[in-house]
């Protein structure tokens, strides 16, 4: 039930159940003295004929009448008047509490021969005749104090009960609306206070779902995705720390190298002419690879901007496509490698030609790097056709979709890539041959990790496959326009 349902009707309840309780206990209470009233009525009538047939006698109503008798009957409770046909008080038993003397004669005929029952008494008159002559009248009060004790108790009893039941009804709600609500509160609170100084908090089960639980489960997945980024932002404040370790390290060996042949050359110790030139060619070879490496470190801190917008322009996939996979027949030859080349694409796309270009260029580098004297190379462009080159692992693996995207794929004989270590091909700095990465002066290792951002950036995909002793296979999927 929702939060807002539950306290309307928590309120409406408190409204009307304390009404409903005193209706209930009123109702009660009125049958209960309409009870005792019909039984007091009987008693009551049984006491008056006792005392009417002493008032019955006319002579009472004699002036100078004793009315000796009549004071054996009275005491605090019972009180007589006797009055004569004109309404005149002949007798009072109780002076103070004289009846007031009629007025008319309406008054003083009215409610005769009936037992009238008022709040603190019962009152009984009736007429007297002296052979069928009126006389006079007697009028009979018999106080209810017992009546009017046990209504001013059961009253009292009533209000206790009333105030207990909305006490209870009061402490019910506190602690329905505890449990609903403020300690729900309070937990979500002291969670958002732990999370807020760092420390971990422990999901509590929604048992609810109302508005504090929707609240809790949003706050639950707000902590996940701030932890996550959190975690992702460590995860990548440390790899960028070692990054700059590795790439300063990296920098350091060729940087010494080309301090000590520039010193060499600049002393110019005896050395022949073939040792200038190799000692230049030194320098050369190490200088490219300091501006290779500065470059790609310079594109991957761009690409890892959330800032970064790349441009892209529209090509013809057959012209662009097929510019894009040429002009690596001479790198291969002078590895004597055999390389395949093909480019069947159609449509339209958006692509960067000079980044697309680099990621060529780095997939292409590892293949020949990777692949031994007389391999082969596999490269081709294409958005429809059959392959019938790709290595089987490869083919039942991945699964082409021609109609939407076009694909550039690299293939190479070679050692391959172990499976434990595929999942961490693309990540930064990350070379799987131990020996070259220490000895080799072949990339920084942030060639793969920059392609698939470029591919990324396309709105593309790329994908690694690998096999020990058979060799890899790089696809990247790049969407129509």
């Amino acid at each position: 039930m929702k939060l807002k349902t539950w306290l309307l009707l928590s309120y409406l309840l408190v409204m009307i159940l304390p009404l409903l309780f005193a209706y209930f206990l009123f109702a009660w209470i009125n049958d209960y003295n309409e009870g005792q009233k019909v039984k007091e009525f009987f008693s009551t009538t049984i006491e008056m004929k006792k005392i009417q047939r002493v008032l019955n006698d006319p002579l009472l109503f004699q002036p100078g009448a004793s009315h000796d008798e009549i004071e054996q009957l009275v005491d605090e409770k019972l009180s007589i008047q006797l009055l004569n046909q004109n309404g005149l008080v002949l007798y009072s038993s109780n002076s103070v509490q004289t009846v007031a003397v009629p007025v008319n004669r309406e008054t003083l005929y009215g409610d005769l021969f009936s037992l009238q029952q008022e709040f603190r008494s019962h009152r009984y008159k009736a007429p007297v005749f002296d052979h069928n002559k009126l006389i006079g009248f007697y009028q009979i009060d018999v106080a209810r104090d017992g009546w009017v004790q046990a209504v001013s108790k059961r009253t009292t009893w009533i209000i206790a009960v009333f105030i207990a039941l909305f006490i209870v009804l009061y402490v019910v709600v506190v602690l329905f609306v505890n449990r609903k609500v403020n300690r729900r509160l309070t937990d979500l609170q002291h969670d958002m206070t732990t999370f807020s100084k760092g420390n971990p908090v422990m999901e509590r089960n929604i048992v609810i779902q109302d508005e504090i639980g929707q609240l809790q489960a949003h706050f639950y997945a707000m902590q996940k995705s701030i932890t996550e980024a959190r975690n992702r932002i460590e995860k990548e404040q440390q790899e960028r720390e070692y990054m700059i370790a590795a790439i300063s390290h990296d920098l350091k060996t060729p940087l010494t190298s080309i301090r000590a042949y520039a010193e060499s050359l600049e002393l110019n110790e005896q050395l022949t002419k073939e040792q200038e030139s190799e000692y230049r060619q030194v320098i050369i070879e190490k200088s490219n690879f300091m501006k290779q490496m500065l470059d790609d470190l310079l594109t991957f801190t761009l690409l890892q901007s959330p800032a970064y917008e790349m441009n892209r322009t529209e090509v013809d996939g057959s012209e662009f496509f097929e510019m894009l996979v040429s002009d690596y027949e001479p790198l291969c030859q002078a590895k004597c490698i055999q390389l395949h080349s093909t480019a069947n694409v159609t449509g339209e796309y958006k692509v960067n030609p000079k980044q697309l270009m680099r990621v060529i260029d780095n997939l292409m580098t590892n293949a020949i790097h990777h692949t031994e004297i007389e391999g082969e190379i596999w490269i081709a462009a294409l958005s429809e056709g059959e392959i019938d080159w790709l290595y089987d692992f490869v083919q039942a693996a991945y699964s082409f979709d021609f109609v939407n995207n076009a694909y550039i794929i690299v293939q190479n004989e070679g050692h391959g890539v172990a499976e434990s270590q595929i999942q961490s091909i693309f990540k930064p700095l990350y070379q799987a041959d131990e020996a070259r990465r220490k000895y080799s002066t072949h990339g920084t290792g942030l060639g793969l990790s920059i392609s698939k951002q470029l591919v990324e950036k396309h709105n593309g995909d790329i994908q690694f496959f690998s096999k020990e002793s058979i060799g890899t296979c790089v696809i990247c999927c790049l969407p129509r326009l």
